[in-house]
């Protein structure tokens, strides 16, 4: 398997739906005021009607794109909502436990914290700085010495993050805190689809994923990684995400590999399709398809003409949208939304954390 694309791709219009309201002011009306009244067509050319189904088909890619945006911004808006709540109450618990640790010492918030937090920062030794400035240098583009005090800003801040997350969790084992608000999470099918490890898989990651990315493509060795060090206790999903605006083969890629995935062989043409990214044409996906062994090509061409999946790919994108998906790769750890090629420490946490619980939970 090799990797997945961030993409900027859709603007962040929210639409507001006026249809509750209007119902709300005709629902105790007794009946429809213009329901006998027959409906006119949309336009009439010498007496000839234009139909509302002509109309409706001839708006029907535009009528698709406000749909999907519509899924995405119901689905970001809750998300984003839950999100403020979840920091709101971090904050809250955060502010009441300093509050209370300082009222035991009999010092202020303030002194309470430049001594557990602040005087316990740390400056960053030079490899640190070295690590970062490496990670960092091709979108830097500057030498080291000029962007060093900021690295070192930034790795400062950082630890006293770290310091003082911990120091908070300190205190929430002290004080018994006990959180009951869940985190946000998204339910993402994930039978049929094709995917690695068993389905009784304690955590489920699904990927929804564009051939024509490139930040799909180096996502995807992360991803490999993720399946080897976990083993049976993660099962990998993958879903289409293909961004046509900006990919014009990602669909017919698409399209490809579910035709691979009849002969059991997706992950194969998988790799087939990551490797040769920069040249995912029809024909050039033939030729590459024809170097798998004991491949039926007959077969996956029959399938790829017929346009089979293009309806299955569609289902995928409407089931991104609905999720909250506005780039690639955006991956869902047991619903819990992650956008972008993270890296496989971030998503390392996300899982521990999940296992954690599942396993807590399984006692």
């Amino acid at each position: 398997m090799k990797s997945f694309c961030r993409a900027h791709v859709f603007s962040r219009l929210m639409f507001i739906t006026l249809a509750v309201s209007v119902s709300g002011l005709c629902g105790c009306s007794g009946g429809a005021v213009e329901g006998s009244k027959k409906q006119k067509s949309p336009a009439t050319i010498n007496g000839v009607a234009i139909t509302e189904s002509e109309l409706r088909e001839s708006a029907a890619d535009d009528l698709e794109s406000i749909e999907l945006r519509k899924l995405r911004n119901d689905s970001s808006y809750a998300r984003a909502e839950h999100e403020a709540l979840q920091e709101a109450l971090d904050r809250l618990v955060e502010e009441k436990l300093f509050t209370l640790e300082a009222a035991e010492q009999n010092i202020s918030k303030e002194q309470l914290f430049d001594r557990e937090v602040r005087q316990k920062i740390s400056d960053p030794a030079e490899e640190e700085i070295d690590r970062v400035y490496e990670a960092n240098k091709t979108r830097v583009n500057r030498p080291k010495e000029d962007v060093a005090d900021q690295i070192i800003m930034f790795l400062r801040d950082q630890n006293e993050k770290e310091l003082r997350e911990a120091f908070v969790r300190q205190l929430e084992q002290k004080y018994k805190v006990v959180r009951n608000l869940e985190p946000f999470r998204f339910d993402i099918k994930t039978a049929g689809h094709p995917s690695i490890g068993p389905d009784a898989a304690p955590v489920k990651l699904v990927l929804f994923s564009d051939f024509e990315c490139p930040y799909c493509r180096s996502f995807s060795d992360t991803l490999t990684e993720v399946v080897k060090s976990y083993g049976d206790r993660v099962q990998l999903v993958f879903r289409q995400f293909p961004l046509t605006s900006i990919h014009p083969n990602a669909q017919r890629a698409a399209e490809a590999s579910l035709c691979a995935h009849d002969q059991k062989r997706f992950w194969d043409m998988h790799d087939v399709l990551f490797d040769n990214q920069r040249n995912l044409t029809e024909e050039n996906i033939l030729t590459q398809a024809q170097l798998l062994d004991n491949f039926n090509m007959e077969k996956f061409k029959a399938c790829l003409a017929s346009g089979r999946y293009k309806s299955e790919v569609q289902k995928d994108i409407r089931a991104g949208y609905a999720a909250g998906a506005d780039s690639t790769p955006t991956a869902f750890i047991n619903g819990l939304y992650v956008s972008g090629a993270q890296s496989y420490e971030s998503l390392a946490a996300i899982i521990d954390k999940e296992l954690s619980s599942h396993d807590s939970e399984t006692k």
